[in-house]
């Protein structure tokens, strides 16, 4: 099942069950979703059938992003109340992501793409991130990931 049809049905079942808060957050992706679509109409990558479910998992991550900054805001200001209705909207798009790579599993995956990539120098520090997107989109945090490839490819070759 696509991604985009278990969102769809997730929101149904929220109808359904009354759940206004989960049908609240279910809406926010639907519609980041559709923005997506919309904004790649008009560009050459931009088909009938809308988004792919990599670039699904790119919204969401980014949305989780964004609500962890906002959390960290709200409770930085004694907002608790707001910072937890963030939480809540995290756990809902949380259930759409893959499960998340641990600290080990991310420095193995940096470590394989090296590898596969024979990449010696900071100079394919693009090539290698690439690799990684491609096979951990919504998996691992790319922001995190960046600089520990910079430093593993600065420890190599220089």
């Amino acid at each position: 099942m696509q991604l985009r049809d278990r969102i769809n049905a997730a929101m149904k079942a929220a109808m359904r069950d009354k759940e206004q808060k989960r049908l609240s957050t279910l809406r926010l992706i639907t519609a980041a979703i559709k923005d997506r679509d919309i904004a790649q109409r008009g560009t050459e990558e931009g088909g009938a059938g809308g988004v792919s479910d990599d670039e699904v998992l790119q919204i969401l991550g980014r949305m989780v992003k964004q609500r962890q900054e906002s959390a960290r805001m709200y409770e930085e200001g004694g907002r608790l109340e707001l910072a937890e209705d963030e939480r809540r909207e995290i756990e809902v798009i949380g259930e759409f992501l893959p499960r998340q790579l641990d600290e080990a599993e991310v420095e193995a995956a940096i470590d394989d793409a090296v590898t596969r990539l024979r990449a010696s120098s900071i100079r394919d520090m693009g090539r290698v991130m690439g690799e990684l997107k491609s096979r951990y989109t919504g998996q691992m945090d790319f922001s995190t990931a960046g600089p520990r490839v910079k430093a593993r490819l600065s420890r190599q070759g220089g």
